[in-house]
């Protein structure tokens, strides 16, 4: 609802930008979801074992070492200084300095790891066997140029951002999932079954799923490039790079790179330890569990959350950023309070039947092709672990941008390394004392409960710093919402337990189960909230219908 002191002006402008917000909302949505799909016939066509854990990998090392070197600066710096040069006059050869800058930073840093791409899986890959390694590093050796995609296409983006075309970069991703989505099933359709193990696979076969992942990068990339011609942006590179503003833009992003690396370096030392764990579960002739079964438990953690973030946080946090800069603390930690709520409202369930259905979830996701009903019931085990910190990961990320509308970016960059070195250790950990078959889950949990840690973090920084987080109404309303979830999930479970001895437990079982858990689970839910008025979901539904609240 506008606040009564608004004028019109103001009112329309809030309206524009609340119909953007649901566009953004819109194409987020549908990356996500063409992401999924991606992910599912990926996991289809390579399985979660040697084949599925080299390509895996291979195609996280562009992103953690693009996240490294640019990714911080880029989302935290780069939008406002294209803003301010737009500002001042100087907006298009201020933008063409910087495209070029990144253009040829990041095409020698790409010619240097191509080079060097056995010494970049040996530091990923530990455990490998020497086929895996080998066909890790021809993945790589195609997967490391899409750093450079990735960087040329956040600045094309945010050149368009800044001159208010949206469109394209929103969705820019949807193009690239559908490339990679052709390429697994071109992949399955020329490939045997028999020959999807590193040590058989056909070289042709491995090039041409190398390159379509790489070409969805690319594709991605140069669909911007009409839109540019569409705002009057001229493309052209220039020697001349004075101007770009190095040091001024370091010290804008200093404590962003400080969060962003910390997280990837994190993922480095993750993503060495899920290798080691499928050696380990090979050498135990157990199921193989490692990066990528890892990778696709948290895809299929990720759904709730992106789709409470798109609604929760899109909507907000513009109105936080407004509170912030009048100085309306009172107001901040309102919406703070009210998105909490509403957030809670719509992840506690989804955290409990993403534990109790996980096995079904799985299997009905991800039971096919070169994934066994074996494979897929472990990515649902630990699915399991990350959905224990589904809640609190959540209500973090909704914190940091609570930070970020006061401005403080420095807060958040501190806490993330404490999250970072609780989620390693608590990994490295478990991975010791755990059975190998249950490695991977464990470190999932580790995950978990490194964002409980940070949330507390968070909670008393940021408490600290707007005269409190409304807790007693947060209480409630978790308290409230868990007794609705605990009933929906005592029912969904009863129908999980005793539907085993009546259909089984194969891929058509597990859609049977799964419809009746969900349903009695949701039919529960609905009975007792109905029953207790709870007046956040109420809220969370009008936020999703673009309504205004009631």
């Amino acid at each position: 609802m506008p606040e009564p002191t608004e004028s019109a002006g103001t009112n329309r402008r809030q309206s524009s930008l609340s119909r953007s917000g649901r566009a953004a909302a819109v194409g987020t949505l549908a990356s996500r979801g063409s992401g999924f799909v991606r992910t599912v016939v990926i996991a289809s066509a390579l399985g979660t074992a040697a084949l599925g854990n080299a390509y895996a990998t291979a195609n996280t090392i562009p992103n953690i070492v693009y996240e490294l070197l640019l990714g911080g600066i880029l989302t935290s710096v780069v939008v406002p200084l294209l803003v301010a040069a737009e500002h001042d006059g100087g907006g298009e050869s201020y933008a063409q300095r910087l495209l070029s800058l990144v253009v040829y930073g990041l095409g020698a840093l790409v010619v240097v790891l191509v080079v060097a791409a056995p010494l970049v899986i040996d530091v990923y890959g530990r455990g490998f066997t020497p086929a895996q390694r080998d066909l890790a590093v021809l993945f790589s050796r195609f997967f490391l140029p899409q750093i450079f995609f990735y960087g040329v296409g956040a600045v094309l983006g945010a050149i368009l951002n800044t001159r208010g075309s949206y469109a394209a970069p929103m969705w820019a991703p949807v193009l690239s999932n559908v490339v990679v989505v052709a390429t697994g099933v071109l992949f399955v359709l020329v490939t045997p079954a028999a020959s999807r193990a590193p040590h058989e696979l056909p070289h042709g076969s491995a090039v041409l799923l190398a390159a379509g992942t790489t070409l969805g990068i690319v594709a991605q990339t140069v669909v911007l490039v009409p839109g540019l011609r569409s705002v009057g942006f001229r493309l052209r590179l220039r020697r001349d790079l004075r101007g770009v503003g190095l040091r001024r833009t370091w010290g804008r992003a200093r404590w962003m790179l400080v969060y962003v690396a910390a997280n990837q370096l994190g993922l480095v030392v993750l993503v060495a330890l899920a290798n080691r764990a499928e050696a380990a579960a090979r050498d135990a002739d157990v199921v193989e569990a490692g990066y990528a079964t890892y990778a696709y438990a948290f895809q299929l953690f990720l759904l709730p959350h992106a789709v409470v973030a798109v609604t929760v946080i899109t909507m907000l946090l513009p109105r936080m950023s407004r509170a912030a800069t009048a100085g309306r603390l009172a107001d901040l930690r309102l919406d703070l309070s009210r998105g909490s709520r509403m957030a809670i409202a719509a992840l506690v369930p989804a955290a409990v039947a993403l534990v109790v259905l996980h096995r079904e979830i799985a299997v009905v996701v991800f039971a096919r092709g070169a994934t066994s009903l074996e494979q897929a019931a472990v990515i649902g085990e630990v699915m399991a672990g990350f959905a224990l910190g589904l809640v609190p990961f959540s209500l973090f990320q909704l914190q940091l941008r609570a930070f970020y509308a006061l401005g403080d970016t420095r807060t958040p960059a501190l806490v993330n390394i404490g999250v970072n070195v609780v989620n390693v250790f608590a990994a490295v950990g478990l991975y010791a004392v755990l059975a190998p078959s249950h490695r991977i889950t464990g470190m999932a949990v580790a995950y978990a409960l490194s964002y409980a840690v940070g949330l507390a973090l968070t909670s008393r920084a940021l408490g600290g710093r707007i005269g409190g987080l409304d807790g007693a109404a947060i209480v409630r309303t978790a308290a409230r919402v868990g007794l609705c979830a605990a009933v929906a999930g005592f029912a969904a479970g009863t129908i999980v337990l005793t539907a085993d001895d009546a259909v089984g437990t194969g891929a058509v079982a597990a859609v049977i189960v799964l419809a009746g858990g969900a349903g009695a689970g949701a039919a529960a839910f609905a009975l007792v909230a109905w029953r207790m008025h709870i007046p956040e979901l109420g809220a969370l539904i009008d936020a999703a219908l673009g309504r205004r609240g009631r």
